[in-house]
């Protein structure tokens, strides 16, 4: 990593990909304040909302497998343009919505969208940036918080005047991004060798990327079953829900940028990912044994282990196998966001018959189940040993002499 300030020097080209990033993944928090207001203008049950979630990121789980195909045939640029043009229409189709499954059927093509430009932007940016890879996916990680901690503001905020305006909001602000990145970025050219549609499930063979994303998988049902399930127990306002889920979003910015790079360095990536790991589950049970404030509290806290699985885990995916970044990427997002799909139905329909405090004890335990993964297929993650010291050392080299 450049110092100096190098991650925030970058071409106008990254800035612009970087934008429209943050506005895709404010598309994931979004929904949060408005999910009562959902549920209550389209008489509908929180776990028939869940599926707003489910939807969404089932297809964007699927869409992942193949994204590096579609890229390597028409190029970064555009694939990233067709996804924006797929959000933008089915945002604002959702928007149109006049009942659950037409609103969870929209979604599921936002779904899409989401899947093609999330995918490809990240290896726009890495190739694009200044700084290496590390600086790209730290930057790509902030886009990622930055976008999670608007998203529930943004939601509050258009929410309270009608549930069906923060989807026409993010329609507009992905119209921006689309003019910015037809304007700023250049066309990529394409790929010398064009990808196979197998190649991400052939890249999970490797043990350490198949360990990464297994993990990932139990992490991200934890990390979901607090974002979806949540806005039902706070028992707020729109604006309410859209504070805790921005402070909860701050903590994941600012631990994804500012405190997962030193600890990586001082404890090592799979020792980070244990211990936030570790902490998600505390602050789960936190929740489920919590009162309201309580309940606020630790969700927003839960941020911050959140931010460091975020960015440990992209990193990780990225380095631990010999597969190139892009195929890599698609075959550890398609099963990671397995868990994003399965936690919200499944958290809400078990809080709605069995308890509100169940969800978050599967929660926790889903945490175990990760570090026990960690733990028991270790042998597989020790190229990242290496690259952590790589990494030491670079910033030794960059280091001003006193």
């Amino acid at each position: 990593m450049q110092s100096g300030g190098g991650i925030l020097r970058q071409p106008m080209s990254v800035w612009a990909t970087a934008f429209a990033a943050v506005v895709a993944f404010m598309g994931i928090g979004l929904v949060d304040p408005i999910l009562p207001s959902i549920a209550q203008g389209l008489n509908a049950t929180p776990s028939q909302v869940s599926l707003l979630f489910t939807s969404y990121f089932l297809v964007t789980a699927v869409a992942m497998l193949i994204t590096g195909w579609v890229s390597s045939r028409i190029g970064g640029k555009r694939t990233l343009l067709v996804g924006l043009v797929l959000v933008i229409v089915f945002a604002a189709l959702a928007g149109t919505s006049g009942s659950v499954a037409e609103l969870v059927g929209f979604r599921a093509g936002w779904g899409l969208g989401n899947a093609l430009f999330v995918a490809t932007a990240l290896a726009v940016i890495v190739g694009a940036a200044s700084g290496g890879a590390e600086s790209a996916i730290i930057l790509y990680e902030a886009a990622l918080g930055l976008g999670i901690s608007l998203g529930p503001l943004a939601g509050a905020l258009l929410g309270d005047w009608n549930w069906r305006a923060p989807f026409f909001g993010t329609a507009t602000l992905m119209a921006v991004g689309f003019v910015l990145i037809v304007t700023m970025l250049r066309t990529t050219p394409r790929p010398a060798q064009k990808t196979r549609l197998s190649a991400p499930i052939r890249a999970l063979a490797h043990g350490g990327l198949s360990t990464t994303a297994f993990t990932a998988l139990f992490y991200n049902f934890a990390f979901f079953t607090v974002l979806a399930f949540t806005p039902f127990i706070l028992g707020m306002s729109a604006y309410g829900i859209g504070a805790v889920f921005f402070g909860w979003g701050v903590c994941v910015a600012l631990s994804s940028v500012f405190a997962a790079p030193p600890l990586q360095r001082r404890i090592g990536s799979v020792n980070v990912l244990h211990l936030a790991l570790a902490l998600l589950a505390v602050f789960q049970i936190g929740i489920a044994l919590s009162g309201h404030a309580g309940v606020i509290v630790f969700t927003i806290l839960s941020g911050i282990p959140i931010g460091l699985n975020n960015t440990v885990f992209t990193e990780s995916a990225m380095e631990v196998s010999d597969a190139p970044r892009p195929v890599a990427s698609a075959g550890y997002n398609f099963v990671r966001w397995m868990g994003g799909a399965l936690a919200p139905f499944i958290a809400t329909k078990l809080g709605e018959e069995v308890g509100i405090a169940v969800p978050y004890v599967v929660g926790a335990l889903c945490c175990v189940v990760g570090m026990a993964i960690l733990y028991t297929r270790r042998h597989h993650l020790r190229s990242l040993s290496r690259v952590d010291a790589d990494h030491t050392a670079h910033d030794a080299e960059t280091v001003p002499a006193t």
